[in-house]
């Protein structure tokens, strides 16, 4: 964080986002802000508070976007919800304070991921010797089961064996040790990945044990396993797999073993109070326009539900209490028919910043098919490419697809970024369709291609019959 300065932020967003310099420049600085908090002295960190973003503009401009490249810029635990999925407490719905507790189990993935990357090394190194183990298995004495009527009996003693049997043992043990050592050789020169083994992986079926309280799963639900813990063993069962899915499948369960999973949910829960982000999608469905009846009386329930959340209070989860007071929360919406003063006043304030995001012009459309690092023409040539043909777009049909885009979005809805894939979709429909039968191997999409498939020509003539 000491490197990424507010202006290096922006610089990052902008590999993926074009445009929107007022919204990405105010959560830069609120991101900032964080880092700047934890260099302040004891007695000031717990008084400075993140200040909460409303962003505000159509859909399609980039607000869910932003939010989400840079939780992951700064590997921030990040979640997005939508505002219209919560109901006002004493209703069937999702209580507001299952946001918090996404949060949190997002988190610990997240610090369990990592922990994992640690000992991936050694995962693996344990992983391999339990497949060359099931491949050659080691020698073990074998353990009869007693009844209880064996428990009486007079133990039989041990013979000793004779030198013929300890030769052939010694035989065999060397056989079985060259044995392993070729077969080692072959793991790791991958030549043994399409054998199938029968391998023991953990049922997950046997985490489902639960009790419910209450009408809420999101609030009153819990596991027996975490109650009862190692009093519950692990349930097992056989899987045949190949040994390329089974070395996967072994490193998870080995990484698993290996970190500690009680520091992994502390840590998981200091990461969600300090540094967790939530994006509260169509907040501006939960404002009413200003009346005090019918369904406005219920969307004003839910932001006062929501209030305490923002505001600064302590939610239980199976994993202890977290407080919210500097979780970091930035809302959105069109705002088409409410407005930020519709909002109740103690809302409004816990959202101090609100930023106006523009609609895209068709310059910005053609930035998006150009500039962006995961922008939707390399995206298309990529997945085109996996039938060995090469997508050239030449300058003037981009130009044209961003024009169309643009247009549509002008004469219908406007659903912002996402129109062009609207239109590549119809662009390319006979190219996905019959690319796997091409002989050549480049395609070029010209400006000529692009009126054909969108009859351009055939519509401007329509048109005309209608102008004087």
């Amino acid at each position: 964080m000491k490197e990424l300065t507010p202006k290096k932020i922006v610089t990052e967003l902008n590999r993926y986002i074009i445009g929107q310099e007022s919204a990405k420049k105010a959560v830069a600085v609120a991101i900032r802000n964080r880092y700047r908090r934890s260099l302040l002295p004891a007695d000031l960190i717990d008084e400075f508070t993140p200040k909460n973003i409303i962003l505000i503009g159509p859909t399609g401009v980039g607000k869910t976007e932003i939010a989400r490249r840079i939780a992951k810029l700064v590997k921030a635990p990040f979640i997005k919800v939508e505002a219209t999925k919560f109901t006002e407490v004493g209703y069937v719905g999702r209580d507001v304070e299952s946001m918090v507790r996404d949060l949190v189990n997002t988190s610990i993935r997240n610090v369990q991921q990592e922990k994992m990357k640690e000992v991936y090394a050694e995962a693996e190194k344990n992983a391999n010797k339990i497949i060359l183990d099931t491949l050659v298995p080691s020698k073990k004495v074998k353990e009869t089961l007693k009844t209880p009527f064996d428990i009486f009996m007079k133990p039989t003693p041990p013979t000793t064996p004779t030198q013929y049997e300890l030769e052939g043992d010694a035989e065999k043990e060397k056989s079985k040790k060259e044995k392993r050592e070729a077969l080692s050789k072959e793991l790791e020169a991958g030549l043994l990945e399409d054998t199938i083994i029968e391998i023991e992986v953990d049922d997950d079926g046997s985490k489902t044990i639960g009790v419910m309280q209450g009408m809420n799963n999101d609030s009153m639900s819990f596991n027996m396993n975490d109650i009862l813990g190692d009093f519950l063993p692990q349930k097992k069962k056989k899987k045949s797999v190949k040994i390329s899915e089974a070395r996967k499948i072994l490193i998870n369960q080995e990484a698993q073993k290996l970190i500690d999973q009680d520091q992994v949910n502390e840590q998981g829960v200091k990461d969600a109070e300090q540094n967790g982000i939530i994006f509260i999608d169509e907040i501006d469905k939960i404002i009413g326009n200003g009346n005090n009846h019918g369904p406005d009386v219920s969307r004003e329930g839910v932001q006062r539900d929501i209030l305490p959340i923002v505001e600064g209070s302590t939610v239980n989860t199976k994993y202890g209490p977290i407080k919210t007071d500097f979780i970091l929360f930035i809302g959105a919406g069109a705002f088409h028919v409410s407005k930020i003063s519709d909002m109740i006043p103690e809302l409004q304030g816990r959202f101090p910043i609100s930023v106006h995001l523009d609609s895209l012009t068709e310059e910005d459309f053609i930035q998006i098919l150009t500039h962006t690092e995961n922008s939707v023409i390399k995206q298309y040539q990529e997945l085109i490419r996996t039938e060995d043909v090469n997508l050239i777009f030449a300058e003037d049909a981009v130009k044209y697809i961003a024009k169309i885009a643009y247009l549509q979005n002008e004469e219908d809805e406007n659903i912002g970024a996402r129109r062009l894939h609207t239109v590549m979709e119809k662009l390319l429909e006979e190219i996905s369709f019959y690319a796997s039968d091409y002989e050549q191997d480049d395609f070029t999409i010209d400006m000529n291609y692009v009126e054909r498939v969108f009859n351009i020509s055939d519509k401007r003539d329509n048109y005309q019959k209608y102008l004087l």
